[in-house]
């Protein structure tokens, strides 16, 4: 016989674990299917959570596994491979196991792809960085590069001024002539040098980030390099289930509601699920909003079905 539970939570981070803590919290049998691939996972520590404020990753998740255990949540270690949506849904995992749930949450976040220079997957969480209000404190004052992935790479340059003044933003495969007349302005008044040329890789001694090198072999002394990733959005079950979806920049993503409501009745979706800016206050936040919401969705359908009788 096919495992029953009231919902099915598809991702085991903070989104995920936050709304398994508020359903386990409201009696409702809780299944969390956990793959196990933080986007989060090279950081050392995460920053701008209140109270949680330079925790490590990895810790702040056992914490929050700890805790939905305390109210009868299960989780597995697997990863959902096909889900059908029929009266309940059917979640098969990859282990073999299938299962069925009422509700769904979506919380299978995103993957970054990193440029393709040598030396920046390697160092990516370290001294190779992308959002400063995550890193921007602890790296403060020192020599920055930023590598270029896109025109809309000057914004990142200006952010990160806010850090350091001492900022290099490296076209690498950028134009100058890409740039507007008031990116140049912007970023002449912010004091950041414009480097032209592609970046042929980086400068690592004694484990640490020293410079960036360019294809004409000249270098940079540099301690720190920021740069975009590209967000892949991991939305397969949602398309498999024929979530509407709409086009940003960064990416494809499921229309939601204020709850995280997909256009799909029963599924919910949270955390980088939803969006590239989503941090780990905001999915957890988005976890406990979906999870109150499909709360009071059971209840009221169960509250009508026992009102036809």
């Amino acid at each position: 016989m096919t495992e029953k539970y009231a919902v099915v939570v598809v991702g085991g981070g903070a989104a995920g674990l936050s709304a398994a803590l508020v359903l386990g919290r409201a009696r409702h049998r809780t299944l969390v299917v956990d793959a196990g691939e933080p986007r989060n996972a090279p950081a050392a520590h995460m920053q701008g959570y209140l109270s949680r404020d330079g925790m490590p990753p990895a810790e702040f998740l056992a914490i929050g596994r700890e805790e939905i255990a305390r109210y009868g949540v299960e989780l597995v270690r697997d990863r959902v491979v096909d889900v059908e949506r029929g009266e309940d849904f059917s979640v098969v995992l990859a282990g073999g196991r299938t299962v069925r749930a009422r509700r769904l949450i979506v919380a299978t976040g995103l993957k970054d792809e990193l440029p393709a220079v040598p030396g920046v997957a390697e160092r990516f969480g370290r001294d190779v960085l992308h959002c400063p209000f995550c890193h921007g404190w602890e790296v403060r004052d020192q020599p920055f590069g930023v590598l270029a992935t896109s025109p809309a790479s000057v914004h990142q340059a200006l952010m990160v001024s806010q850090w350091s003044k001492d900022v290099r933003l490296f076209l690498h495969t950028v134009a100058e002539e890409e740039l507007s007349d008031q990116d140049l302005r912007r970023l002449a008044a912010a004091g950041v040098d414009v480097v032209p040329g592609e970046v042929a890789g980086l400068v690592v001694e004694d484990d640490r980030l020293t410079g960036v090198r360019l294809a004409d072999g000249t270098t940079h002394a540099r301690s720190v390099l920021f740069t975009a990733p590209r967000p892949v959005p991991q939305t397969g079950l949602l398309e498999r289930l024929g979530a509407e979806l709409h086009e940003t920049p960064f990416g494809a993503y499921p229309v939601v509601d204020g709850n995280g409501l997909t256009s799909v009745p029963g599924v919910w979706a949270a955390g980088n699920a939803i969006g590239f800016a989503e941090q780990v206050v905001h999915a957890a936040s988005g976890g406990y909003r979906a999870a109150s919401a499909i709360v009071g969705d059971l209840l009221m359908a169960d509250l009508d079905a026992a009102a036809q009788g």
